[in-house]
């Protein structure tokens, strides 16, 4: 009977999905991203090449992107200077207010005869079908998507017909015009990356990157365009017609001349980042950047253990003997994590963490993982920050890392007061076992030293100190200039969600988190 039942399940649940499967991969256009060399004669490569000399032979310039504003102004304007192309990866794009004028500045791009790549994490673009068909249509756009899922409209059954694909995401995010500059960070697309969201803002940080490491994430675009799990999107959304490209473009003029955009039309006419870059008057941190990046098959669960971003940051944390200051929103040690943690602070290696609070996390269960492993990180020796919650409307205000921002969303960590990471990735179970992720490790003291003095001096005003008193109860301590007021439980809470937290945090589900 129950062999019956399920086997009905199965049946109905395969006539609404259809049952098909994914398109093959053979008659993918092949494209690779053009040298360095080739794009030494645009805008941005005489600009980089001017700006060169003043690094050491083999070392990249990266300006950190801390203001929300700033970092889709940079965006806009990479995409505006691009001469010959623009490949762009990201998990998540809304047709919002910035993601429809990022995706129209492509589009004007394609339309100066600029070759669009664009492959994007299926999982963030609900409701995007039509657009990224319009897109696509474009000769000198190629759409694809990582990790497809077959149903369109109720993408959750691919977690029912597919669970162990779909459950694989790219989390990668990057930008990279002419080969030449890129930006690379923790900065999906959408207006709460960007600052232009009423609800949820994130505090986050990207940076601008050129020279050697730009070549590298452009070898690096080519290996997930060609990977496994990256489908053409005119093969997946069959049935999906593209309407006139015009259409794009006036619904982007439409919200570009609307008073939402107003700050986003300043930041533009404000931002001289590509004449300062040509003048050589945009701070640039020269240093050794190496570019770590999971290998695709990641999506497929089917790369090495030593071929991913983890095994580099295990292999940085163990050579660590004096810091590791980490900031991470979705922060999920387990116990394995927890240990690690533990033995760096036992031989001496200041460890502190800043992640969010319950109040200011927009993923209680995220939360109830890290909650899990709190006590024993404390009892470790660890330093644990979390996050006040902002007020959403603070648009001018700046966060722990420089952004305005309600959530912290910034992943970054630094060793030893001089090795820097800023990327994607999460210290989760999820980033290091499922996602695929990509960042930089810059060699700055200077980076590193920004980031020991924001622990040193802000963290402590704008997020609780959470430790074990005498007695060997949590306390949440928060400091407003000389107050100090003292928490005996998850500050600025309700109590549904902190039993909500209780029970997600006794379920096995923290390999999903």
């Amino acid at each position: 009977m129950r062999l019956t039942v399920w086997l009905s399940m199965a049946l109905a649940i395969c006539g609404v999905a259809g049952c098909s499967s994914l398109p093959p991969l053979e008659g993918r256009t092949a494209s690779r991203a053009l040298s360095a060399e080739t794009t030494a004669d645009t805008t941005l490569g005489r600009a980089v090449k001017a700006r060169a000399s003043r690094g050491a032979i083999g070392q990249s310039g990266v300006h950190p992107m801390l203001d929300p504003r700033e970092a889709f102004a940079a965006r806009m304007l990479l995409a505006r200077a691009a001469e010959r192309t623009l490949d762009v990866q990201y998990y998540i794009w809304h047709d919002d207010l910035t993601g429809t004028l990022l995706l129209d500045a492509l589009r004007d791009a394609a339309d100066r005869g600029v070759r669009v790549r664009l492959l994007l994490d299926d999982n963030g673009t609900t409701g995007m079908d039509s657009t990224l068909a319009v897109l696509d249509d474009n000769p000198n756009i190629e759409v694809r998507l990582f990790n497809p899922f077959l149903h369109r409209r109720f993408k959750w059954l691919g977690y029912v017909t597919d669970f162990s694909r779909s459950n694989r995401r790219m989390h990668n995010k990057s930008f990279t015009a002419d080969n030449q500059a890129a930006i690379v960070g923790g900065r999906n697309v959408g207006d709460e990356y960007f600052g232009a969201d009423d609800g949820v803002l994130f505090a986050d940080l990207d940076v601008l990157a050129v020279g050697p490491v730009v070549q590298d994430l452009s070898r690096d675009f080519d290996r997930y365009w060609t990977s496994d799990s990256a489908y053409p999107v005119a093969d997946v959304l069959e049935g999906v017609g593209a309407s006139d490209q015009r259409s794009l473009a006036q619904q982007a003029r439409e919200i570009e001349n609307g008073p939402e955009a107003r700050a986003y039309r300043q930041a533009l006419e404000d931002s001289r980042l590509i004449q300062r870059l040509e003048t050589g008057d945009l701070l640039l941190q020269w240093a050794d950047v190496e570019m770590f990046s999971d290998d695709p098959a990641k999506g497929l669960g089917q790369a090495s253990s030593s071929s991913l971003v983890l095994s580099h940051i295990l292999d940085l944390a163990d050579d660590s003997n004096r810091s590791f200051l980490l900031v991470s929103p979705y922060f999920v040690p387990t116990d394995a994590g927890t240990e690690i943690f533990r033995q760096l602070a036992a031989r001496g290696v200041q460890v502190q963490v800043l992640t969010n609070s319950m109040a200011a996390t927009d993923v209680l269960a995220v939360h109830a993982g890290y909650a899990s492993q709190r006590r024993a990180l404390l009892e470790s020796g660890v330093t644990l920050y979390e996050l006040k919650r902002q007020r959403s409307d603070a648009g001018h205000q700046a966060g722990p890392l420089g952004s305005s921002g309600a959530s912290l969303h910034a992943k970054t960590f630094s060793l030893d007061g001089h090795q820097v990471f800023v990327g994607s990735f999460n210290f989760d179970p999820r980033s290091a076992n499922l996602n695929t992720e990509l960042g930089f490790v810059i060699d700055s003291p200077a980076l590193a030293g920004d980031m020991a003095a924001m622990f040193e001096e802000r963290i402590p005003q704008e997020a609780y100190r959470v430790r074990l008193n005498g007695e060997g109860k949590m306390e949440w301590i928060s400091l407003d200039g000389d107050k100090t007021d003292i928490y005996t439980h998850e500050p600025n809470t309700q109590w549904w969600q902190r039993g909500m937290v209780w029970f997600i945090s006794k379920l096995p589900v923290e390999w999903l988190l």
